[in-house]
């Protein structure tokens, strides 16, 4: 094919041949600039990119919204409820790309405002002590940039502490891409809080990639309860890693919760484990796609339990929008919570919400401060 084309390149008149010649070299000078132009952009990226990554300290403390509120004694009951509300925008008739579905964000910001209306007024029609919240935005293009936590703020009128768990100046992937994100944790109570923290976790990315991914962390509540505190802890640990760094960031928040048992304290941790409880697992309908971690009763000292409700489950893969048939779904439980063993169970309940709102159903917990 090579000589057959010099061939007739060289029967071409001269006039004709460089001509030829002359088209060839303006378009590999074209896409010569072209990449040079793409690489430069690309360098300049990623270099604003690390300039302003998002750095949080280990540990710092947090501003809390609200300062009245009442404190505890030993013998009190408190009714928490943990919910991962997917930014308001991961509703029944929403799927989602990293689960393998295709879909960035909703359509239409119609869609996450109509969510925010479902989520709020369920929230009103539950009332609990403590509110633990996860993913929940304050300006991302996912979510049409509506500020969540004023809106869960203004509406409970409780006390509020938010800690990012991810913060991204903008994410270049997928196709349309994701965007500036701000997100995190949020924690309501109608409770004095003493003090509120950000506690960071092991971020399992390396650059560049760590630069628009999540950086999670663990929001730590203290509340007066007599003598003692009540140690509040609401999470949200890693989904989309090879595994490694779920262990990494259990241990921590394993170690936290002995180290404050051990102080004396109650504690109460919950939120979104991104790990299947003991016992609670569903059938694998789509075995190929996102699996989450496993969590193992050994991991918990003695006298500690997980809380959870395995007759329904608490999350929904995201590979197509929720038909209302549980059959045909991949379902996971991976919401709910450890207690110290100072901390009686008295009952808990995941609520079914079809996914409604979200992908994730809300778990009420009730318990006793013993």
């Amino acid at each position: 094919m090579k000589d057959k084309f010099f061939t007739i390149l060289k029967l071409m008149p001269l006039e004709e041949r460089l001509m030829g010649v002359g088209m060839i070299k303006k378009i590999l000078k074209f896409f010569g600039i072209t990449l040079l132009i793409f690489v430069a952009f690309l360098a300049v990226f990623l270099l604003v990119s690390t300039v302003l990554e998002y750095r949080p300290a280990d540990v710092y403390v947090l501003d809390v919204t609200g300062s009245a509120g009442r404190s505890l004694e030993s013998g009190d009951s408190l009714t928490i409820l943990a919910y991962n509300i997917g930014y308001a925008a991961l509703s029944a008739d929403q799927d989602f790309f990293m689960d393998g579905g295709s879909m960035v964000r909703p359509a239409e910001k119609a869609i996450v405002e109509r969510n925010m209306a479902g989520i709020l007024k369920f929230i009103a029609a539950t009332p609990a002590d403590i509110y633990l919240l996860q993913e929940v935005d304050i300006n991302s293009k996912r979510s049409y940039r509506i500020n969540q936590v004023e809106q869960f703020i203004n509406k409970t009128g409780m006390n509020a502490a938010f800690a990012y768990n991810f913060n991204s100046i903008y994410t270049p992937f997928p196709i349309p891409m994701i965007g500036k994100v701000e997100s995190g944790l949020l924690t309501l109570t109608n409770l004095e809080v003493k003090e509120a923290t950000r506690v960071s976790l092991p971020v399992p990315f390396k650059w560049p990639i760590r630069l628009f991914n999540l950086k999670r962390c663990l929001l730590v509540e203290r509340v007066p309860a007599g003598e003692k505190e009540l140690v509040l802890v609401n999470f949200h640990l890693e989904a989309y890693d090879d595994g490694e760094g779920k262990r990494e960031q259990l241990n921590k928040l394993m170690a936290l919760l002995i180290q404050e048992y051990q102080k004396g304290n109650y504690v109460i941790a919950g939120g979104d484990f991104n790990h299947i409880f003991p016992g609670a697992a569903y059938p694998d309908v789509y075995p190929e796609l996102w699996v989450p971690g496993e969590l193992d009763e050994s991991m918990l000292p003695e006298g500690w339990q997980f809380a959870f409700d395995a007759s329904v489950p608490t999350c929904r893969l995201l590979n197509k929008p929720f038909s209302g048939n549980y059959e045909d779904t991949q379902l996971y439980v991976i919401d709910g919570y450890i207690l110290s063993p100072n901390v009686r169970l008295d009952f808990v309940q995941t609520i079914d919400t079809s996914f409604d709102f979200s992908d994730h159903h809300p778990v009420l917990l009730k318990v006793t401060l013993e």
